[in-house]
Parts: C-alpha cells; sequence; structure tokens
C-alpha cells in the first residue's frame, strides 16, 4: 500500500525540480541575451569612436579646404589639452595638492603599462625600434613621475603633520 504523504512529497519535489531546472535555464537565456547586447554594444562603441575620429579630421580638413592635414588638427587638440591640464593643475589650492598628486600617480602607472607593453612589442608581433624606443623613454619618464608624485605627496604630508 502506497503512503499517500509519500506521494505528495515526490510529487513536491519534482515540481521543486522542474522549477529550479526552469529557473536555471532562465537565467542561461538571460545571460545569452546579456552576453549579445554587450558584444552589440561594444560594437557600437568601436563603430562611433572611430567614426567620430574620422569625422572630425574630415571636418577639419574640409572647413580649411584641404590647407590642414588632419595631423595637425589632432596635434592642435593635444596642444590645447596640455595647456588647459597645466591651467587646471596651476589653480588648484594647495591643500588639494595631495589628492592630485595621488591620481597622477595612479594615471602614470597605467602609462607604465602601456610602455611595458610597448617596449615588449617584439616578443608579441613584429615591431619596430621606434616602438620600442619610444616605450623605453614613456618608461622612465612615466616612473620619474610616479617617484617624484610620491616624494612630493610625503613632503606635503609631513607639512600638515603635528609638530611633536
Amino acid at each position: 500500500m502506497a503512503n499517500p504523504a509519500g506521494g505528495v512529497i515526490l510529487a513536491q519535489n519534482a515540481v521543486g525540480d522542474l522549477t529550479a531546472q526552469n529557473a536555471v535555464e532562465g537565467a542561461r537565456t538571460a545571460a545569452e541575451v546579456a552576453r549579445q547586447a554587450a558584444e552589440a554594444a561594444q560594437a557600437y562603441a568601436d563603430a562611433a569612436a572611430q567614426n567620430y575620429a574620422e569625422m572630425a579630421g574630415a571636418v577639419a580638413h574640409g572647413l580649411s579646404g584641404g590647407a590642414i592635414d588632419p595631423f595637425v588638427f589632432r596635434l592642435a587638440i593635444f596642444v590645447l589639452a596640455v595647456c588647459v591640464g597645466y591651467y587646471v593643475v596651476w589653480s588648484v589650492t594647495p591643500a588639494l595638492h595631495t589628492p592630485l598628486m595621488s591620481v597622477t600617480n595612479a594615471i602614470s602607472s597605467v602609462i607604465v603599462v602601456g610602455a611595458l607593453l610597448a617596449v615588449g612589442v617584439d616578443t608579441v608581433a613584429e615591431g619596430t625600434g621606434w616602438a620600442r624606443g619610444f616605450g623605453f623613454i614613456g618608461l622612465v619618464l612615466a616612473s620619474v613621475n610616479i617617484f617624484g608624485g610620491f616624494l612630493v605627496t610625503s613632503r606635503m604630508l609631513a607639512m600638515y603633520a603635528k609638530k611633536k
């Protein structure tokens, strides 16, 4: 004779397993849709970035009647960025120099990673000596910036320390 309570438990376990399987399948489907959406977003972002850079260069080239090379336009943007960066850093109050130096050290660490990749370009693919040379120069300059930033930060923190 079958136990009616055991049949109910088995039926509940079967329903629970079916529900869990449905949940797992739903999660897999959602993850696949999310992965496809992320790939599509990355493709759109890459296309937009490439198109905007080309459009900016083409607009400058077209507005000047072909007299300005897109390289000159990009160089002008770089020079303007340097000037803006100089005036932004120069107008920062002394109390905020320590956090600013911390941020610049973090940015320099990214530069170090890029410079290391440029220096090691021959190990990955066929490269030129120029890439290795500029990578080495970038590595040395970023290292000087990082260590100098730590020294300046240490001195500024010592200025705010209580005297014993």
